[in-house]
């Protein structure tokens, strides 16, 4: 059993060249026929969510080179953010695996000026402000162009692929951070435009939002892309709130109001 697992593990490595591009046109076509149409232009998303009208006429171009390691198990994601970027930006990279190795991409075996985004408490690998970041990195002699590396899953599998990747990442690139607290919950879609699934912590958010941001820092155009990739979010995020349900109160919570209700109307004052 641990056998064929490794087995896996070791297969979805190898494959970390294939592009998000042909996965997404794949998982279309296997839904042909299934009474549930896709759009057929440029976001391959089920046509009532279809949101080709938010994205770019044409990818943006940056100075800035994307490169996105996206877990195995966001494919079949519907939430997922990455497969989005490739559509919006021109310099952008997917890979899909659980690690980042030598030999896994060819543009990172060099050991380029780099940085990874990922927010971390762990005080054993401290993540450096991307603000800071840009201001040492603006003041040194120009020479290649940044690379921006990001792990597209849940917090959970985020984290693995970050772990996993350390080793390799740490000979050549800075881990950032847009700023985080983890004493504060994270938000959830119910109370901001552009959430899509509820975040660990304050600080955190999804994979086209870390993009935006970083972008605004590190471009000369920055503030535009940033608005352009959060409108392509703010649609998203629209199109899933539209199809959520009100929430109800789950039914052991009103059971036990009942039954302390009950209880108190059942207990008479002593004379």
């Amino acid at each position: 059993m641990e056998e064929d697992k490794g087995r896996e593990e070791k297969e979805e490595c190898e494959e970390l060249t294939e592009t998000i591009g042909f996965v997404v046109e794949e998982k279309c076509n296997s839904n042909n026929g299934r009474g549930r149409t896709f759009c057929s232009n440029r976001c391959r998303r089920p046509i009532n969510v279809c949101i080709c009208s938010e994205l770019p006429c044409e990818p943006i171009s940056t100075s800035t080179q994307i490169v996105i390691l996206q877990h195995p198990h966001e494919l079949r994601h519907k939430l997922s953010t990455g497969p989005v970027l490739p559509l919006c930006l021109r310099r952008c990279q997917t890979l899909v695996g659980r690690r980042l190795r030598p030999r896994s991409c060819p543009l990172l075996d060099s050991q380029p000026r780099a940085i990874f985004l990922f927010p971390t408490i762990d005080p054993k690998f401290p993540s450096m402000l991307l603000e800071d970041f840009i201001s040492s990195f603006r003041n040194e002699p120009s020479g290649d162009d940044l690379i921006l590396i990001l792990f597209d899953g849940t917090w959970r599998h985020a984290k693995e692929m970050v772990t996993a990747s350390r080793d390799f990442l740490g000979n050549f690139a800075v881990q950032v951070s847009l700023g985080f607290d983890s004493g504060v919950e994270g938000g959830s879609i119910f109370d901001n435009e552009l959430i899509l699934r509820k975040e660990p912590f304050g600080g955190c958010m999804s994979t086209i939002e870390a993009v935006a941001r970083a972008l605004k820092l590190i471009e000369p155009n920055g503030a535009e892309i940033e608005e352009r990739l959060l409108g392509v979010l703010r649609a998203m995020v629209r199109f899933q709130a539209g199809y959520l349900k009100p929430m109800k109160p789950r039914p052991r919570l009103c059971k036990k109001g009942k039954e302390k209700s009950k209880l108190n109307s059942n207990t008479e004052p002593l004379d």
